[in-house]
């Protein structure tokens, strides 16, 4: 891999844009718990709501392995139409919902099957470019995902109160759709893509290493926390008395902050080892949780947990995708390697979220088991990663 060049930054650029639009959209799942929660499905219960988005994050990244295939066969132009057509469609149906089960199907399955498309093939895409500069490259994209949740998570909830949960929606799609038009233009992946026939084996043969395996479940264990924070945190506070529009910021300083997080562990993780970066910021990310969030009590608190934890949980989007292109021992099967590993982690995301809703409504002081749980998992999670650098060094 040339590690830069015009092109090479270029795919970077539009990389950032197709993350800003998938993950930086999935960012903003909490604004629509905490919305959903006190208007349009306030008859349902937090656990009931909380299946849209964790839908929809399972649909996200359990596309990897198929998503993986396609892109090892014909390159990134297929994921990306199909990706913008269903991204930005779902998001027009989801301004035209009324009933739950609309809701479900326009946001936790159209629209993130197309954002799913649209996060692997530049994930997958910029992987082909870099080699040493790699978690750097990857970090400046994820950034663009923190960029998405800052701009979403603070413009979302203004442009409900002016214009209606309607045309907010339609607004944004628009925004999303010309930004596609740019990452159309300029991802593309640096190989020569010859199709090949589809074996279902083939997508898990990965998985037959053990140092693969322990790096999935390293990141099953950090997925199954590391979202609960993003999902709950408005709800919590304002459950604990802070005033709604500071509650609705507090999401926009974790996503501020989790900018950083996404360049800096990358950044780091080229000079230090990429797995010491990732096992050093997923214990952080656990020791905040457990050490501010359980005891927060005030708004300064919450204010300075929501700073310190989009930093340190950044490294979940940056660095996991990197670590898996270190691990795999050929670049023409990096979208396999990707899919196998996620498949592995997917689990964790469509449950963390019923989880984490049954555990806030068990009406113990300010979600605190909710709290626990997500912290703990996430310490477990580092542990394994610990278990998965072992394995890889051996």
């Amino acid at each position: 891999p040339p590690d830069g060049g015009l092109t090479a930054w270029l795919v970077v650029a539009g990389g950032w844009c197709c993350l800003f639009v998938s993950f930086g959209w999935m960012t903003c799942i909490g604004v629509f718990q905490a919305h959903y929660e006190r208007d349009q499905l306030a008859s349902y219960s937090a656990s009931a709501i909380g299946w849209i988005p964790s839908v929809e994050t399972f649909f996200f990244f359990v596309g990897a392995p198929f998503i993986g295939k396609v892109f090892d066969s014909y390159g990134t132009r297929p994921l990306l139409v199909f990706g913008t057509l269903f991204h930005v469609l779902g998001l027009m149906m989801l301004s035209l919902c009324q009933e739950y089960y609309q809701f479900f199907l326009a946001q936790g399955v159209c629209s993130a099957v197309g954002a799913s498309a649209l996060f692997w093939a530049a994930n997958n895409a910029v992987g082909t470019w870099f080699r040493r500069k790699r978690g750097l490259a990857l970090g400046i994209v994820s950034s663009g995902s923190s960029a998405g949740g800052v701009v979403g998570t603070a413009a979302i909830p203004s442009l409900i109160s002016r214009v209606g949960f309607g045309w907010a929606v339609r607004i944004i799609a628009f925004i999303y759709l010309a930004l596609l038009i740019v990452a159309l233009g300029t991802v593309k992946s640096r190989l020569k893509h010859t199709p090949s026939r589809f074996r279902p084996l083939e997508l898990i043969r990965p998985l037959k290493d053990w140092y693969v395996d322990s790096l999935g479940i390293a990141g099953f264990l950090f997925f199954l926390g590391v979202f609960l924070p993003y999902n709950f945190m408005v709800v919590e506070a304002i459950g604990s008395g802070m005033d709604r529009t500071l509650a609705d910021n507090l999401l926009v300083i974790l996503s501020a902050t989790s900018v950083l997080g996404r360049i800096v562990p990358g950044w780091a993780g080229d000079r230090l080892g990429r797995f010491n970066v990732t096992i050093a910021f997923t214990f952080l990310s656990s020791l905040v949780t457990l050490a501010i969030w359980i005891p927060a009590s005030n708004d300064a608190t919450r204010v300075a947990f929501a700073a310190l934890y989009g930093f340190s949980s950044g490294t979940f989007v940056s660095m996991v995708p990197t670590l898996i292109a270190q691990v795999c021992p050929d670049i023409t099967r990096l979208g396999i390697y990707m899919g196998a590993v996620y498949l592995v982690i997917s689990p964790a995301i469509i449950i963390t979220q019923p989880v984490g809703g049954a555990l806030a409504g068990l009406g113990y002081n300010n979600m605190t088991w909710m709290k626990a749980f997500g912290g703990l998992v996430m310490f477990l999670g580092g542990f394994m990663f610990v278990v998965a650098r072992q394995a890889y060094l051996r």
